[in-house]
């Protein structure tokens, strides 16, 4: 491939992927599969890495990250990035009203917008590429965060359309979504680590991060709300929104123009109503004169806008009194309590029970059994405990002590050290462990049953029909026909049945027939082994291949694969390890469920017959992205250095073991780019 050549086919790709990208991230209407847009990905980065000089900053490829940032430089904002006036008062909101009308004599337009909860961000773009993202900061000057911002996939890197300013700077607010923000979360808790305690936080924690390859794993958004620059052609917010939408940011559709106030506050009581149904976290609503300008007219304090300000809704928490704390055990054994509240009205619903998440949260809060508690409604499903209010103690309250066996089959519980979470290792034979996993196994992003759910599993549980999840696949048309529950309701004086009728029965076997052409890495997602998400897995089943691979290897050759440290590495030793698990995967693979990873599109035989060692660090490509090249052009990987080897690929930090081993068989030795000309 020619230099000019390769230059005509990263710009047909990039189009494309930016194209696949918009659609995907902004419009929510993705047009091509996943694995059709990590082959056009993959394309474009060995492009870009045969032809270096080629690659520019708006190229689709910089959204997976990689860069370390040691440090973030100070950047002076152009414009300032000042604070709104806040309110929760609709008499301060009249004032409001009537300032601006007194200094402008005239009539006026609002446009209401949300308030997003989110980190507020300044997106500079230079002739249609993103330049620069810098944080608020102190309003005066911020932190150049411009190499993560880049892996946020609703964030243009480049423009759409041509009517765009040559230079200007969008305002917005990064967010995580409540959805992403829960499984964030969960992640967390299942390796020991602390949750967050919002999503704001959660964004911010991620924006700050020095390794951009981890912030582009964090389900992070943006959306945009205005416009700054010199000589701008609108002469109106609402236009300028509308034009940002156009050139492919992602804008909200929660927007209104109001002739008065009383039109505003009419939307502010809509968006109340609605606010806790919405995707992700708001506290209020700006009000902005609509009028440019009126805008510039009315001018600036000097903390903020004259023709601006935000209605943010009163906080959401109540004082009730802790009744008593329950302890639920979860699929991976973990042990979260939870407390029974006197039933309180909150956000528009009665709260009866909260989270407190952990022993140190609890210890941390000082909680007791009888306090007069604060509890607070944010973006979690179940209300949290956030403060007691110490002077309604009742002076013979006893610290409360973490239980020390399994609330549900008596275990005694056990803790990793550095994990916040206590766990029942008794993880085949605890019962809400057991139906955790059958529920995880049949979920949507693991078999994805959805003939099955959590009602149904239960009835097949404490029947005595599934004790693993091999057992679903021995079931038959009459275990399931005339099945049934009596479900206790909310109101528990209204109770319902639940019956397996015949179409219900074919439902659900049909269900468990389409599973068996589930791909292998969501196969080993859905075994439920602990520290193994999504992501994981699918390292997991691109190193080894396949489940016999996996499960005998060691300890060591575990640690060989991109991001498997000690402690998921010796989780996989001791599933393993554990011949209940073996027999369960053999049942699994008797009935044609995949364990072997699906073989990659063959592009060349130029590698056809050879054998790879990759080792260490590498500059361009993760080592799984590596591999997959390897296979795509005919060669073998193998995971230790035998004769049978015919080069070790090596990146930094490579083993010195593998490299001495090697060495003393003779073995030709390529770096990264050694590698590449191979492919040209």
């Amino acid at each position: 491939m020619t230099q000019e050549e390769a230059r005509t086919r990263i710009q047909q790709l990039s189009d494309e992927l930016h194209h696949h990208n918009y659609q995907y991230y902004v419009l929510a209407n993705p047009e091509i599969s996943d694995y059709q847009f990590d082959m056009l990905m993959e394309e474009l980065m060995v492009i870009e890495k045969q032809f270096p000089d080629l690659l520019v900053p708006d190229s689709p490829s910089q959204r997976v990250g990689g860069q370390v940032t040691r440090e973030f430089k100070a950047v002076s904002h152009v414009y300032p990035m000042l604070s709104l006036g806040n309110t929760y008062s609709e008499d301060e909101l009249n004032d409001f009203d009537a300032r601006v009308h007194k200094l402008l004599g005239e009539s006026v337009e609002y446009i209401c917008e949300l308030k997003f909860d989110g980190v507020s961000i300044s997106l500079n773009y230079r002739e249609g590429f993103l330049y620069q993202a810098v944080t608020r900061g102190d309003g005066i000057q911020g932190d150049d965060v411009t190499v993560n911002v880049r892996t946020i996939r609703s964030i243009p890197l480049k423009l759409k359309g041509d009517d765009f300013p040559l230079s200007f700077e969008v305002r917005g607010e990064i967010i995580m979504p409540r959805k992403g923000f829960a499984e964030f979360n969960e992640e967390r808790v299942e390796i020991g680590e602390a949750p967050f305690a919002n999503p704001r936080n959660a964004t911010a924690g991620s924006l700050k991060m020095q390794d951009s390859a981890e912030v582009a794993k964090r389900p992070l958004d943006n959306y945009v709300y205005y416009l700054l620059g010199e000589h701008l052609p609108f002469d109106s917010h609402v236009k300028s929104l509308i034009a940002m939408k156009s050139w492919g940011f992602k804008v909200s559709d929660h927007y209104r123009l109001c002739s008065s106030m009383q039109d505003v506050i009419r939307f502010i009581n809509e968006i109340g109503k609605i606010r806790h149904t919405l995707p992700y976290d708001i506290d209020g609503v700006v009000i902005k004169v609509n009028s440019i300008a009126q805008q510039q007219a009315l001018g600036f304090t000097a903390k903020s806008p004259r023709w601006a300000i935000a209605y943010k809704y009163k906080a959401e928490e109540a004082k009730t009194v802790l009744l008593s704390i329950d302890y639920q055990v979860g699929r991976t054994g973990a042990v979260t309590p939870v407390a029974n509240l006197k039933p309180v009205q909150l956000a528009g619903t009665v709260v009866k029970r909260a989270s407190l998440h952990n022993a140190d949260i609890i210890e941390k809060l000082d909680v007791r059994i009888g306090d007069l508690v604060i509890v607070e409604k944010g973006g979690e499903i179940i209300p949290k405990i956030t403060s007691v209010d110490l002077s309604k103690r009742d002076l013979f309250a006893e610290p409360v002590i973490f239980i020390k066996n399994c609330p549900e089959c008596g275990t005694l519980l056990t803790r990793n050290e550095g994990e916040a979470a206590w766990y029942c290792p008794n993880e085949d034979y605890c019962p809400p462990q057991i139906k955790g996993k059958l529920e995880h196994f049949i979920s949507r992003k693991a078999m994805n049953i959805d003939s099955l759910g959590e009602g149904k599993v239960e009835i097949l549980f404490y029947s005595g029909l599934v004790k693993t999840i091999s057992d679903l696949y021995a079931l038959t048309y009459n275990d399931l026909f005339g099945l049934e529950k009596v479900i206790e309701g909310k109101d528990t004086k209204k109770e319902k049945k639940l019956s397996f009728k015949q179409k219900t029965a074919e439902n659900i076997l049909n269900g468990i027939s389409s599973s068996k052409t589930i791909p292998f890495s969501r196969v080993l997602f859905a075994l439920g082994i602990r520290y193994v998400g999504e992501t994981v897995a699918k390292k997991l089943a691109s190193h080894f291949h396949t489940m016999e691979a996996l499960s005998t290897a060691s300890f060591e050759e575990l640690l060989q694969v991109e991001e498997i440290g000690e402690k998921i590495a010796a989780s996989l030793v001791d599933y393993f390890g554990n011949p209940k698990h073996i027999e369960i995967i053999q049942r699994l693979k008797d009935v044609g469920i995949q364990f072997e990873q699906e073989e990659a599109a063959i592009l060349s035989d130029k590698l056809s017959g050879k054998v790879f060692v990759v080792s260490g660090v590498f500059s361009r490509f993760s080592r799984d992205q590596v591999k997959k090249m390897i296979e795509e052009h005919g060669g073998k990987n193998s995971s230790s250095v035998s004769k049978n080897t015919d080069f070790v690929l090596a990146g930094d930090k490579m083993g010195p073991e593998k490299l001495k081993k090697a060495e003393q068989l003779g073995i030709q030795i390529l770096s990264e780019d050694e590698f590449v000309q191979m492919l040209l």
